[in-house]
């Protein structure tokens, strides 16, 4: 049973529904049960899936509905699927004929890698903690 997922970069509870096929209070129950994953809300508070997020509901599906797991089960294999995968070496592909590609002597790719989603996951810490721009309520001030 092979479900398409539309070529979006972000969904609707409603819509992610009809494509798994899981009611949306259902979905939101996941999110608070395993926070394996947490969809971003928009400016009027909609969540917004992306494909990752659809597919690990799938998998969670899965692992409930067909596999027969309770939710400590699924819990407990998610997790282990996740120190697998952390376990297993990142490959990345170095490009040809690039200028600045010069491999360096102690610059490991995996090295650059992790700094760079490091880098990523603070700025998105801040981007998450940051007021919504235009909002200038002078009582918020530092002074």
């Amino acid at each position: 049973m092979d479900i398409e997922i539309p070529d979006k970069l972000y969904f609707k509870i409603g819509e992610v529904s009809r494509i798994t096929g899981v009611k949306p209070h259902v979905l939101r129950y996941w999110e608070s049960e395993f926070g394996a994953f947490s969809p971003n809300k928009s400016r009027s508070r909609q969540r917004l899936y992306q494909r990752k997020d659809i597919e690990l509901i799938l998998r969670l599906k899965r692992l409930l509905y067909q596999e027969g797991y309770t939710i400590s089960g699924a819990r407990r294999k998610l997790r282990e699927k996740d120190a697998a995968a952390i376990a297993e070496p990142d490959t990345i592909a170095e490009p040809d004929n690039v200028p600045g590609s010069e491999k360096v002597a102690g610059d490991e790719p995996h090295d650059l890698l992790s700094e760079v989603r490091k880098d990523l996951r603070n700025l998105r810490e801040l981007l998450r903690r940051a007021p919504p721009a235009g909002d200038n309520n002078p009582r918020q001030t530092d002074r």
